[in-house]
C-alpha cells in the first residue's frame, strides 16, 4: 500500500472509531463475509453513515436501493427509516441475497426491507408498470455498465425532491482519460452526461479517499 493510501486509511479508521461506532448488527454483517473469497464491495462506514445521515435529512420514508450485496448499506439505510418506512433492495445474486436477509434479520430490520432478486432492469421496469409509488431516496451502486439506463429508470420512480446517489462513479480519476474505454468507465461517463443535461435534475458530485481507495459519488434531487 503506498504511503498516501495509508494515510487514508488510518484517517477512516480514525473518524470510524470516534464518528461512526458501528453497532452490533453492523459489525456481525461485515463478519458474515470475512471468511468467504466473496471481494469487498460494500460501502465503508463513514459512507454508510453519510446515506444514513441523508436519508434521517431528507425525511425518507421510501427508499429504492440498486445492488444490495451483503445488506451492509442496506441496514445503515434501514436504521434511518421511521418505524412504517420501507426500503426496496434489488440483488442480482442469489447467494448476496440470503447473506443479506439473514444479517437484515438479525439486526432486527426485516419489517422494513423488501429483497427483490433479479436483473435490476427487469425490476424497475415492473415496478414501473405497477406504478408503484415514488421513492424519497435512490441508491444506485450495481452493475457500472448499466448505470445510465438505471438513471433513466429512477427518474420514473421518483417525484420532486427525490435525492438520487450513484456510488462508485470515479473510478481512480479515470473520468477524464478517453483513452480509456474500459466498459465501466464509458458507462460511467454516459451516466454523469445525463445528469448534467437532465433538466429536471440538480447534481453535483464527490471525490473521496479512504478504506475504499480513490472513488466518490453523485448527488442529485429532483426538481
Amino acid at each position: 500500500m503506498k504511503a498516501p493510501e495509508i494515510s487514508w486509511t488510518n484517517t477512516d479508521h480514525y473518524l470510524n472509531i470516534h464518528l461512526v461506532k458501528e453497532d452490533a448488527a453492523l459489525t456481525a454483517a461485515t463478519a458474515s463475509i470475512q471468511n468467504t473469497n466473496l471481494p469487498r464491495m460494500e460501502v465503508s462506514p463513514t459512507q454508510g453513515k453519510f446515506l444514513y445521515m441523508l436519508a434521517k435529512m431528507n425525511g425518507a420514508k421510501r427508499i429504492l436501493e440498486l445492488g444490495t450485496f451483503y445488506g451492509y448499506s442496506t441496514i445503515w439505510l434501514a436504521k434511518a427509516l421511521p418505524e412504517d418506512g420501507l426500503i426496496i433492495t434489488m440483488e442480482m445474486t442469489e447467494r448476496f441475497v440470503n447473506i443479506a436477509q439473514n444479517n437484515v434479520e438479525h439486526a432486527g430490520l426485516s419489517h422494513k426491507v423488501k429483497f427483490l432478486h433479479g436483473d435490476a432492469v427487469h425490476l424497475l421496469n415492473g415496478l414501473i408498470r405497477d406504478k408503484i409509488e415514488p421513492f424519497d431516496m435512490i441508491f444506485i451502486d450495481a452493475h457500472k455498465p448499466s448505470y445510465p439506463l438505471f438513471l433513466e429508470l429512477a427518474l420514473k420512480l421518483a417525484k420532486p425532491g427525490t435525492v438520487i446517489i450513484g456510488d462508485n462513479v470515479i473510478l481512480d480519476g479515470e473520468l477524464p482519460n478517453q483513452d480509456n474505454q474500459n466498459p465501466k468507465v464509458t458507462a460511467v461517463r454516459q451516466f454523469i452526461e445525463a445528469l448534467s443535461e437532465e433538466e429536471t435534475l440538480e447534481s453535483t458530485a464527490l471525490q473521496t479517499v479512504g478504506i475504499k481507495g480513490y472513488d466518490g459519488f453523485t448527488i442529485s434531487i429532483v426538481k
